[in-house]
């Protein structure tokens, strides 16, 4: 009876709940009921957004702080890795979509999504800072309070750390089910997901099959340098990819990402809060798997061929750098690339606003892609830098 209730009590079941849930109430709401929703969903992703700043500098500066002379070493090795993995997972999907997107019969039958209603009331609720600039902040300062041997400011950071956390736990992932609920509501009701799936099922389910894929060999890899089981990792990943699916944001899902990642005893605590945190926003490798795979389809599509090789090279060694500085909001990657698109692919407006509706289909599956995938990045530098925990073999 105790589990029995402890499962239905359990995250990834109210997460999985207020998807299903979410997508019924889409599908009978009128016009009042989803502006309300809409509302609720707006107020809800206002709050997580101005929470993420602190936990960025909840996390970071102080794991910074815990990694003493190895701080800067680490931070190197982190981006470095999620740099790699963009460019890879790209890489893949290109050599991919040279075999299959030929053979496959793509027809192009975009339909109109249904207008929301003008939102009833909008409570702006605006982040201390964005995103980078929380990054950038958390960085500066850990690495200040390592040079200056700040004993009062490392105690700070501490208690930091544990106020930030307290705020996770107590606030986010409690309405998270509800904010989840919210936004596959007014997804249903506009009626993309109904009525495009059946033009890009094929497209998505290839897409999908790279992402877990390229997450195989992302966990392999961690596992081979820590030299522990990657599954002792991946295990714990479920709400967090449910979440991500969900709320189709990186940054939204870092919370229950932390969650997850603090259950896994194989990975170094100190790295551990400093790579789930800064991989969030950098470390975005289904977001770009999706996306080469994409403009590949839309250049098919519109312009009859795929790029030519030497573009689509460019395009994934440029895409690589951008993704690192992208932001972890819904369609963060394909918008700060768009410069990318048009520029190196040579997309019009129309092939940018068919890849901006296609990619935004999508998005949940790659933000959870992303975020599965940080787990193996700490994992991987937690290897490298020798500092994997002593714990009995499950």
């Amino acid at each position: 009876m105790n589990q029995k209730k402890s499962i239905l009590q359990s995250l990834p079941f109210r997460l999985f709940i207020g998807l299903i849930g979410g997508l019924l109430i889409g599908q009978w709401a009128n016009e009042a009921v989803i502006g309300v929703i809409d509302v609720i969903r707006g107020i809800l992703g206002d709050l997580v957004g101005y929470i993420v700043p602190f936990i960025i500098l909840g996390f970071i500066t102080p794991a910074i702080v815990a990694l003493k002379e190895n701080a800067g070493k680490t931070l190197a090795i982190t981006l470095l890795i999620c740099y790699l993995s963009s460019v890879g997972a790209a890489s893949f999907s290109f050599l991919s979509g040279k075999i299959i997107i030929p053979h496959l019969n793509i027809g192009s039958s975009m339909g109109e999504a249904v207008a929301l209603p003008d939102r009833l009331f909008e409570l702006s609720i605006e982040p201390i800072m964005p995103v980078m600039t929380a990054l950038i902040t958390a960085v500066f300062i850990g690495l200040a309070v390592l040079w200056t041997k700040s004993k009062y400011f490392e105690i700070l950071l501490n208690e930091w750390n544990e106020i930030v956390l307290a705020i996770v736990n107590k606030i986010v992932i409690r309405f998270l089910p509800f904010y989840i609920a919210a936004t596959f509501a007014v997804l249903a009701y506009e009626g993309q997901i109904i009525r495009e799936l059946p033009v890009f099922i094929k497209v998505l389910l290839i897409v999908i099959l790279g992402h877990y894929l390229w997450l195989t060999l992302l966990y392999a890899i961690g596992g081979f340098l820590s030299k522990t089981n990657p599954i002792r990792v991946l295990k714990h990943y479920g709400p967090a990819y449910l979440t991500a699916l969900g709320t189709m944001s990186s940054a939204a899902t870092l919370p229950v990402s932390i969650q997850c990642a603090s259950k896994a005893d194989t990975l170094d605590p100190d790295i551990r809060d400093f790579c789930i945190p800064l991989c969030s926003n950098t470390h975005l490798c289904g977001s770009v798997l999706t996306e080469t795979f994409f403009v590949m389809v839309v250049s098919q599509i519109l312009y009859g061929k795929l790029p030519e090789s030497s573009s689509m090279i460019l395009f994934i060694l440029l895409l690589g750098i951008f993704a690192i500085a992208a932001p972890g909001v819904p369609g963060g990657t394909v918008v700060a690339s768009l410069g990318l698109i048009i520029t190196v692919l040579g997309f019009d407006e129309v092939g940018t606003a068919l890849m901006l509706s296609i990619f935004a289909l999508q998005d949940s599956f790659g933000t959870a892609c992303n975020i599965t995938g940080d787990g193996a990045i700490a994992l991987m530098v937690t290897g490298i830098m020798k500092k994997v925990p002593r714990r009995t073999k499950i």
